[in-house]
């Protein structure tokens, strides 16, 4: 037998280990690739698990008035069956406000609402179940007349939360007095999350009444918590974990707990594991998208096209129920300035209601949607002053170099740091870019071509970084270290492909001073890292990533008191003469240094009996914000970008193409720029998609006609840009202290494609002599460019 002094120590003294602090891999990379990465429908299930299909609504707006579980339960390979009835414990699953039935009990508030659930033997059988009932008219639905138009429903008083204000200054005055007024209004379409992987659940049931809940989730919390309610249990007896999700870009923060708490209550019901996945049309059909938004503005500028004041108000479509929309449309109204000072100002923020699914988080949560009335705001008032878009832009953002007048304050409060480097990224990549001489070039082009246009656009984007829910800005972790010296962290991030496990690996790494291959991610677990936040708001490295760094400084600190203790009790050696580091304690004593391997260290502070275990946690500092007066400090810093973009289009068909693109990114000092660039490379096609091609299509009867890959475009590999660099800004840390001075960057580079929607308004604007700016709503599919064109040539006439 082996004694615990034998055991094979972490790395031999003399390895040399390779600097952490840089591009690395993805810690699950050669996974992915031989596909030895399991997602949730990957997971092995016990041989008499039982496969769930959903009874979807097929009206928008009704009543439920027949229900024949019993007949449904009799049906060929069916085992249960359940309604709203068989729920023990809570019906309304809705994460923040009420308003979400996990199965509905009268009424229905949208096409693909879940009725009924059917449990089968087989997937198969449990389709053709529901299809069955439905046949055989099991579920009678009484139709009603349903409401689709957002801005009627406001009218009419049909929210789902209260319309808020965040006002600054005397913007009646700012209007009055300015020298041009310039109003407009726009409609920005919504998003389908089109992760690769679906809405997925596996639950097995637990031998004291619980559950194991096996989910494709962002927020495993949330979904332990709603479950537990759902079957009127302790929240200990839920347990929920997420190894990766194939994506989720918000899709998966509130909307993958239904089916959790679906399977969930026919696993109890029959003590057996049970397994939902959907089918992508049926998906789509029933989970919530990115709110859909109808914008309007009136700015009033000076004779150089400052922004001196205004109103710019928001309406978001909620759909039926609260979700996240509160938040989501707040979010909107933080960014409606985007990069610009708006002088005083009012924003309005209205949360309609309507008979659509209810529409939820999407990256961004609501800021690109904000960003788009001020973007086109500024658009308009270069035509309309004969200027260059750009010249306007730079007029117009965050200062402060005039003290009598500073120009770096937000609408709600907050003083926009670091605008020295927002200035510096823009004057960066503007010569970077070759914009000017491009401009030139692009306008001399447009002179002699009457058909194709040519367009250029160079955008910022200012994000804040936080969540707005000041609760959810803490995170915890768990770091263990076994007896061969080998390293397992856990904390309450998931992983969705973002990187998120990498960079903690990366920080934990680095805090032990040691190779990445001896630190092991586990999957995020609730009974390992409980009262997690969820992954999103770009919060994840920053928030877990503190964590993790919280829990090696305490256990270093311990290693440190015991080795001063156990290896120079007689020399008297200080533990702040000690660091770690190549996978050694470094000890600076007056003979000279000394050093001592990772793994010797290990095991002597296990029989020295001291806890090789440690617990971190962090929340962030320094936010506020008073809603009742719509004023504080929201976020804790913001991360900048800008973006250049350069289109031709056919103004006889509408058909454009992106033909370059340059972004330049400020991510802080990166935890790791190869990640880093992905995400921003991802980010802006992601956006592209959302402003350029991606439609969603309702018909009269509110049923969802864009159900798959066939009907709803996505970007494809044929849509990159030929000419796409990307580059980070380098040599400015983060002004406050995130982990290592990094920035977040899950979120803010989708807004970077706002440039591409710019860029097409200013072809178009050539027809028209620069003179004016067509409205341009989106997706700007080629219709929707043609259309604009047919106007401008019409108005051009006309005048």
């Amino acid at each position: 037998m082996r004694t615990l002094t034998s055991l094979p120590l972490a790395a031999p003294a003399d390895v040399k280990r390779p600097a952490v602090k840089h591009a690395r891999m993805h810690e699950s990379a050669i996974k992915h690739v031989t596909g030895r990465a399991a997602y949730i429908d990957d997971l092995k299930a016990p041989a008499d698990t039982l496969h769930i299909a959903l009874g979807l609504s097929t009206v928008a707006h009704g009543r439920l008035s027949h229900l024949d579980l019993p007949r449904i339960r009799l049906l060929p390979g069916v085992v249960d069956a359940v309604g709203v009835a068989d729920v023990p414990g809570h019906t309304d699953i809705g994460p923040v406000f009420p308003g979400d039935p996990v199965l509905v009990e009268s009424e229905i508030s949208y096409a693909g609402q879940v009725l009924f659930a059917v449990a089968a033997e087989t997937y198969r059988g449990a389709r053709e179940a529901v299809k069955a009932a439905f046949d055989a008219g099991m579920i009678r639905v009484d139709a009603d007349t349903p409401s689709f138009d957002p801005v009627a429903a406001i009218e009419r008083g049909e929210r789902v939360r209260p319309t808020h204000v965040q006002e600054r200054g005397e913007w009646q005055q700012a209007l009055k007095e300015a020298a041009h007024v310039i109003e407009g209004e726009q409609f920005v379409g919504g998003q389908e999350h089109f992760y690769l992987e679906g809405q997925a659940c596996l639950v097995t049931p637990t031998e004291d009444d619980g559950v194991v809940v096996h989910t494709s989730n962002q927020h495993p919390s949330e979904t332990q918590k709603l479950v537990a309610e759902v079957l009127g249990i302790p929240l200990h007896a839920v347990t929920v974990e997420v190894r990766r999700m194939g994506g989720g870009f918000g899709g998966k923060e509130t909307q993958a707990s239904p089916w959790a708490c679906i399977a969930a209550l026919i696993s109890r019901r029959n003590g057996r594991a049970a397994r939902v996945r959907l089918p992508r049309s049926e998906d789509m059909r029933a989970t919530g998208k990115r709110h859909p938004f109808h914008n309007r503005y009136r700015l009033g500028v000076d004779g150089n096209g400052v922004i001196q004041g205004g109103e710019i108000t928001l309406i978001g479509d909620c759909g039926y129920s609260p979700d996240l929309s509160d938040a989501i449309v707040d979010r909107a109204m933080f960014h409606s300035d985007n990069a610009y000072s708006l002088g005083a100002a009012r924003v309005t923020g209205h949360r309609a209601r309507t008979h659509t699914a209810s529409n939820t988080a999407f990256r961004g949560f609501g800021g690109p949607q904000g960003m788009m009335a001020i973007e086109a705001a500024i658009d308009d008032i270069a035509r309309h002053l004969g200027e260059d878009p750009l010249t306007v832009r730079k007029r117009n953002l965050y200062r402060h170099d005039d003290p009598s007048s500073p120009r770096n304050v937000t609408h709600y409060g907050q003083q926009v740091d670091q605008t020295a480097l927002l200035h510096t990224l823009m004057a960066q990549l503007e010569a970077d870019s070759d914009y000017w001489a491009r401009r030139e070039a692009i306008t001399a082009f447009n002179a002699q071509n009457s058909v194709i246009k040519k367009g250029l656009a160079l955008t910022p984007v200012k994000f804040g970084i936080s969540f707005t829910a000041k609760h959810l800005n803490q995170a915890g972790a768990l770091l263990h270290v076994y007896t061969d010296g080998s390293v397992l962290i856990n904390h309450g991030g998931t992983e969705m492909g973002q990187g998120l496990h990498t960079k903690i690996i990366q920080v934990v790494a680095r805090e032990l001073g040691l190779d990445l291959n001896t630190v092991r991610i586990s999957a995020t677990r609730t009974d390992k890292v409980p009262n997690t936040s969820p992954t999103a708001a770009s919060s994840g490295a920053d928030l877990n990533g503190q964590a993790a760094r919280d829990a090696c400084v305490k256990l270093k600190a311990r290693l440190f008191d015991f080795a001063a203790e156990h290896f120079f009790a007689e020399q008297g050696v200080d533990a702040d003469s000690m660091r770690l580091e190549e996978g050694q304690l470094v000890v600076a004593t007056d003979s000279g240094e000394r050093r001592i391997g990772w793994g010797e260290l290990i095991q002597a502070a296990y029989f020295g009996r001291v806890s090789l275990s440690e617990k971190g946690f962090y929340a962030t500092p320094l936010i506020h914000y008073d809603r009742s007066l719509g004023q504080g400090n929201p976020f804790y810093y913001y991360a900048f970008g800008a973006a250049v973009s350069e289109v031709s289009v056919d103004t006889l068909s509408g058909e454009y193409q992106v033909t370059r693109v340059d972004i330049l990114h400020d991510v802080g000092d990166s935890l790791n720029p190869a990640i880093d660039i992905g995400q921003v490379e991802g980010g802006f096609i992601q956006g592209m998609g959302w402003l350029t091609s991606e439609e969603l299509d309702w018909n009269a009867d509110g049923q969802l006609m864009t159900t798959g890959p066939a009907t709803y475009k996505i970007p494809t590999f044929g849509d990159l840009p030929p000419v796409f660099n990307v580059a980070l800004m380098e040599g400015h840390p983060n002004s406050m202290a995130s982990i290592y001075r990094s920035k977040a960057v899950g979120e803010p580079p989708f807004m970077l494609a706002i440039s591409v929607w710019s860029a097409l308004r200013d072809a178009l604007a050539s027809l028209a002599d620069y003179r004016r700016s067509p409205r341009l709503d989106t997706p700007a599919t080629p219709e929707r460019v043609l259309l604009a064109a047919d106007a401008l040539r019409r108005a051009k006439v006309s005048a």
